[in-house]
């Protein structure tokens, strides 16, 4: 349980470099992660001394690539507990992964008067591609809302969830409130009224270890990009009854078993039938690269290092004057915030000027904007490798900002 953070920061190059003369205080985590050198050495060895196309090669490089990339999708089975590497489809990231159920399995199920319950506070990427099939289908989209304090009101759910839902889509952890969902018990409530039940979780598992069989889902995604790892590659978990059931969404290469001009086309079975054309064979040993690494590391370790953290953060930033902070007490990763009546964007070019990297804007959650009626907000996210003196500087910077712009 031990946490060096010395030595923890050591391992990303990109922290030891200034930006306008100041040393970088990368907050923008939550939108992209840094890479430790781990990774990057990982994926360079890959392209530097071993790369080739992967499945049905017979010469040495092609097969060692493709041991190496099914390698990784044990790997990342055994990362989410999943019952079998079977259940782990590479994707580009969460927005493909959850555009792939939406139109295979949604495309397969969903009939007229159907409707999908997603939630107020769920990132686009889990809002469109059920809206588009909802489109397609004649289903219908409902929303869990929120309460004052930016959790899910879940006494509407009764009256939400009927006998004609279809799905339950939900983020583990909001991109942008940092709540953390009670999504084993939802899951629990959906699959008790033959509800399916798929869970975002882009901002959960760089900060907790999660556990599929556990939380009983029949899907879960994460993007490699934000715990560590390249950008490109993701991870869709599928329960094995699940994927079998569902029809391929991308015709091409490496997801049939036979094709003729005559006779049509059969498909591979799951999870291959789901990766069309040549994968990204170097994101994925980078993402292996990073889940090992953050294994190793430990994350429970993790967790206790960025729960102390978020407090710290949370206790320093409500000194700062006139800052506005959204979201519950306990939350993962994030901090929103707003300060005063300056515009977002005004606070985070500030804020680069001083070397703090913050993401501003609407953060791909327009409802969520709307909820709280505003246009934008500010978004600390705080990882691993962040520190107290960044949180300081960050609570410094806001107050100088305060005091220069005015109340």
């Amino acid at each position: 349980m031990s946490f060096d953070l010395t030595r923890v920061r050591a391992a990303f190059p990109v922290l030891a470099r200034e930006v306008n003369g100041q040393p970088l205080a990368y907050l923008d985590s939550a939108a992209s992660a840094q890479k430790p050198q781990a990774v990057i050495d990982a994926e360079s060895r890959f392209y530097e001394h071993g790369y080739a196309a992967v499945h049905r090669g017979i010469h040495t490089l092609s097969a060692e690539a493709t041991t190496e990339m099914e390698n990784v999708r044990a790997s990342a089975a055994r990362f989410l507990n999943a019952a079998s590497p079977e259940e782990i489809v590479f994707v580009k990231g969460t927005t493909e992964g959850i555009n792939l159920v939406a139109s295979s399995w949604g495309g397969s199920q969903l009939q007229p008067g159907d409707n999908i319950l997603i939630t107020e506070m769920e990132h686009h990427a889990n809002i469109v591609p059920w809206q588009m099939i909802a489109e397609r289908t004649g289903a219908e989209v409902r929303f869990i809302p929120l309460t004052a304090n930016g959790e899910l009101d879940l006494t509407t759910l009764p009256a939400l969830m009927d006998e004609r839902t279809r799905m339950l889509a939900v983020t583990h952890v909001s991109n942008v409130l940092g709540t953390v969902n009670p999504v084993k018990e939802l899951v629990a409530q959906a699959k008790a009224a033959g509800v399916a039940t798929l869970i975002d979780g882009a901002q959960a598992v760089m900060h907790e270890k999660v556990d599929v069989q556990d939380l009983d889902c029949d899907f879960y995604l994460f993007s490699g990009h934000k715990i560590y790892g390249p950008s490109g590659i993701g991870i869709l978990y599928g329960r094995k009854a699940m994927l079998d059931r569902m029809p391929p969404w991308e015709g091409g290469g490496s997801m049939i078993a036979t094709v003729s001009l005559t006779e049509g086309t059969t498909y591979a079975a799951a999870p291959w039938r789901f990766e069309a054309g040549s994968p990204n064979t170097g994101g994925i040993i980078g993402l292996g690269a990073a889940l090992a690494w953050v294994e190793e590391l430990g994350l429970e370790a993790i967790a206790q290092r960025e729960k102390t953290l978020m407090r710290y953060a949370l206790d320093k930033l409500a000194a700062v004057p006139e800052l506005v902070i959204y979201g519950p007490q306990e939350r993962a990763g994030v901090i929103a915030f707003n300060l005063g009546q300056h515009h977002a964007y005004d606070v985070g070019s500030f804020l680069d000027r001083y070397g703090i990297a913050i993401r501003t804007g609407h953060h791909c959650a327009m409802p969520l904007m709307h909820h709280y009626g505003v246009p934008a907000m500010c978004r600390a996210s705080f990882v691993l490798y962040n520190s107290e003196e960044e949180v300081d500087r960050l609570a410094a910077g806001l107050t100088r900002i305060h005091m220069l712009l005015g109340g």
